[in-house]
This record gives C-alpha cells, structure tokens and sequence, in this order.
C-alpha cells in the first residue's frame, strides 16, 4: 500500500493516513472485502507509532469504510454504488464551494467561473491552463 505522510502538511499524520486509505477505497483502488496491512506492519512501514495507524483505522471503522475482525485483521467494507457516488458527491460540493469562493476573490463573474469549471472537467483531471495576456491557454510547467 503506497502511502506518503509529509511532517510538513499541517494534517495530523493520522489524518493523512486515513484521507489516503479513503481515497483509495473511494476510487476503487481497494475493493470490498480486500485486507489491509496490520496497524502494527503498517506502523512499521511508515516509521511512525502504532497508535497513530490504530487512530486512523478507527476512525475508518467509525465512518464504515474498514472493519475489525478479531485476530484476522482490518478488511475495506463493502460498499454500494450509492454510498460511494455520495460521499464523491458530498467531497464534490466542498471542493466547488471552495472553488467558488477563490473565483469570487479573483472578481469572476459567474459565466468566467462557468467556463473554467467546464475547462477543468473537460480536461478530466490535473492543472487546468491558465490564460495568458494574449487570451491563449497557456500550460503550466511543472
């Protein structure tokens, strides 16, 4: 399981544990019913205290993404096609509403915002271009 934590993120490194396993149940990367590494083998693949991943599975357990079997493990939850396109749809909303707000604070009107939003969903996923003085999209490098 690919999980990076960063000292400098600001998000407890428990939180960044249980954003990671999430987001990899939420896009299908983990599946119902698929085991995940012990909180010990994973506290010690990440160098980090056994209590911390033990605070990130249970706040997975609570929120019904994992359970705990007793002397098995922790397995990621089964999960309907509902479920998940709300809890996309609920992350979707947050992210617009945050997107509206910065659009506000650049003085966007709403067909500016409109038409970004469209760029970026044509696009699919990454850095959207930015307008350049000419008018012209421009890439970003990276």
């Amino acid at each position: 399981m690919n999980i990076y934590l960063s000292n400098a993120s600001g998000k407890a490194l428990y939180e960044q544990i249980y954003d990671r396993i999430k987001t990899m149940i939420l896009d299908g990367t983990l599946k119902g019913g698929e085991p995940l590494p012990t909180i010990r083998g994973l506290a010690k693949d990440l160098r980090i205290s056994v209590i911390t991943t033990s605070r990130a599975y249970a706040d997975l357990e609570r929120d019904g993404y994992i359970y705990s079997v007793v002397g098995k493990g922790s397995f990621v939850a089964e999960r309907n096609a509902d479920f998940v396109r709300e809890k996309n749809l609920a992350e979707l909303r947050q992210n617009l509403a945050a997107a509206a707000l910065l659009a506000r604070r650049c003085n966007l009107a709403e067909g500016e915002f409109a038409a970004l939003s469209a760029e970026a969903f044509a696009a699919g996923c990454g850095a959207v271009g930015q307008s350049g003085a000419d008018g012209q999209n421009k890439e970003e490098n990276n």
